[in-house]
């Protein structure tokens, strides 16, 4: 009798323990979601580097460049239609790292579908849908150069929204 008393006990300390884990769970996720929903993503900045001018630029033509420094290539394109985080008068300027952020194959452009290809694994991006990747083994999309043009038509770039591949951080 007095062992079936100890179980039912564990029981009940099993259950009202259990109970308070899960009010503090959703609690945690609640205050959580509300803290994501109330800060913006964090993006990186660098240096600011001029990368052309709009005069440069053809539609559909990618220009190869290098941000935030020599060792990061780069492509800057003109679609031709707005994109996400495009600029300039049509607000389709946009530029991409073009190191594969799965394992840093050169990607290159496919002017047809507009998207940055992957020769190693097959990953696509997205250049029209700010680097999204829509096909492959990559687990994040492409990373995008913050862009912005001046009085006289200079594009310059200020910053990347995902890691480039490679880097620990996108901290020089």
């Amino acid at each position: 009798m007095k062992c079936n008393r100890l179980v039912d006990a564990g029981r009940r300390q099993f259950l009202r323990g259990s109970g308070v884990a899960a009010v503090g769970a959703a609690a945690a996720a609640t205050v959580g979601a509300q803290a994501a929903a109330a800060t913006p993503l964090a993006r990186v900045s660098f240096p600011e580097s001029r990368l052309a001018n709009l005069a440069d630029l053809a539609v559909n033509e990618p220009m190869d460049i290098a941000y935030p420094d020599a060792d990061s290539p780069g492509v800057l394109l003109k679609l031709g239609q707005p994109a996400p985080g495009g600029v300039g008068p049509d607000g389709d300027v946009v530029a991409f790292s073009v190191l594969c952020p799965h394992k840093g194959w050169m990607l290159s452009y496919s002017a047809g579908d507009k998207t940055l290809n992957c020769p190693g694994h097959h990953s696509r991006f997205d250049c029209e849908a700010g680097g999204q990747q829509v096909w492959g083994h990559a687990t994040q999309n492409l990373p995008q150069f913050l862009l912005r043009v001046d009085d006289k038509g200079d594009i310059h770039a200020n910053g990347v929204d995902e890691l480039i591949y490679g880097r620990l951080s996108n901290v020089l």
